[in-house]
């Protein structure tokens, strides 16, 4: 049998995994500049975390969730969400109890049982916030604002904001009523999965891309004629503000996201003509999860970023960086005889913060000149008889071939300002 990754999983290789430390710093960098600390939470989870948080009738638990039991019984679930890991942090250590709010950013995998399909897959990584402790519709502004500052410093300028208010309980509890009236004649056009869900969820038909679900759904009552006033005014304040700001939306009345947690503002975001898969992030605020999960009442918003789907879409419009070499600085020993000598070169260059490296498998000095050619290294330093006769080390600079010979003792002096200078 041929040893291959799962379905749906995919090594992320040396020359990959520079484009996606590029992507990283940026949003590590910019969530920073907003106020923001790192969070780094388990991988899996109780399972009664998700069934809670997100939601028992979403997609998410009902069919994506990859659960398993422990050897003590115990059911937990690789975290499909950064969201519900977040809260039960907060509820567990007690933060809420400190200065408020709460800013957290966290990366890495999550895992669904998906179909995998091109920036969709079984192991994805995301890029989340999430704030707990204000309902100030600013802060709903300054979420949204920071998700579309990261996207462009990746020189995705031409983003569409999507927005929508999905009430509070009380008066999405209304408004289900009347959706519920509207799909009820038009059932059997509906797919099985929409039939299922449409009385316990029906907010997620609206969300469905079957064009069934669709056609079903032509002239459906939108929730903005069911907001509470408080609901209302939250929604106009988050409007006013964005205009404000210079932010560009579009209003959205299908906009309701895949989880139950959402309240108030929803959002996402999306880079236009790339195809089907064009959303590459989203969020929204959840005012009640906490609470749901066992905490304290207290308000909250985030986002998340699909990091293959912006990886994706960089590669498209061709705006990421060209790779980085992987060395500065290549030591040749000319015989094997000065291979402790060249090994010990090496091991100065990489305490003064240089990358460097050498040939070990005793290969002759012309294919260790490939090798370092192929590695990318400015300079290449070789050490032989007459160098060690002389105690010197003769550099040459790849760019143009050019050698010079450096005192041994003052080697790394020149070095530095020889790369300074390329």
């Amino acid at each position: 049998m041929e040893l291959k990754a799962p379905r749906g999983t995919y090594d992320i290789l040396p020359a990959e995994a520079q484009k996606w430390q590029y992507i990283e710093q940026i949003m590590r960098q910019t969530a920073a500049s907003f106020g923001f600390q790192e969070i780094r939470t388990p991988i899996f989870e109780h399972t009664e975390l998700f069934q809670r948080g997100v939601g028992e009738t979403t997609d998410i638990v009902t069919k994506e969730m990859y659960s398993f039991q422990d050897k003590s019984r115990r059911s937990l679930t690789l975290r499909p969400e950064g969201t519900a890991s977040c809260v039960r942090s907060l509820i567990e250590h007690r933060l809420y109890g400190g200065v408020m709010p709460v800013k957290w950013y966290y990366q890495g995998p999550m895992f669904r049982y998906d179909r995998p399909q091109a920036g969709r897959y079984r192991q994805f990584h995301q890029f989340g916030v999430e704030v707990f402790g204000s309902s100030d519709p600013l802060l709903d502004v300054e979420v949204i604002i920071l998700m579309l500052e990261i996207l462009s410093r990746l020189g995705l300028a031409e983003y569409e904001l999507h927005l929508n208010s999905v009430g509070c309980p009380a008066c999405r509890q209304v408004y289900r009523k009347k959706l519920i009236a509207h799909l009820a004649p038009q059932v059997d056009k509906l797919c099985k999965d929409c039939q299922k869900r449409y009385e316990q969820n029906p907010l997620r038909v609206l969300d469905c891309k079957e064009a069934g679900c669709q056609e079903a759904t032509v002239g459906f009552p939108v929730i903005m004629d069911s907001l509470c006033l408080e609901c209302q005014e939250h929604y106009g304040a988050v409007k006013k503000a964005l205009s404000s700001a210079g932010v560009s939306y579009l209003h959205d009345d299908r906009l309701v996201r895949g989880l139950d947690y959402y309240t108030k503002t929803a959002f996402e975001v999306h880079i236009p003509g790339i195809g089907a898969q064009s959303a590459i992030g989203g969020g929204g605020r959840y005012d009640g999860l906490v609470k749901e999960c066992g905490g304290p009442e207290i308000p909250g918003i985030g986002f998340a970023l699909g990091i293959e789907r912006i990886l994706l879409i960089l590669e498209q419009k061709n705006r990421l960086p060209a790779p980085a070499a992987a060395c500065d600085v290549f030591v040749v020993a000319m015989d094997p005889a000065y291979a402790g000598s060249a090994f010990e070169l090496l091991l100065e260059l990489r305490r003064a913060g240089l990358r460097a490296n050498q040939d070990y498998n005793r290969r002759s000095p012309k294919a260790q000149m490939k090798h370092a050619d192929r590695m990318g290294a400015s300079l290449v330093l070789f050490i032989g008889e007459e160098e060690m006769e002389k105690q010197t080390v003769t550099v040459r600079k790849m760019k143009d071939s050019r050698q010079l010979s450096v005192s041994r003792a003052e080697i790394l002096e020149n070095i530095i300002s020889l790369l300074a200078i390329d």
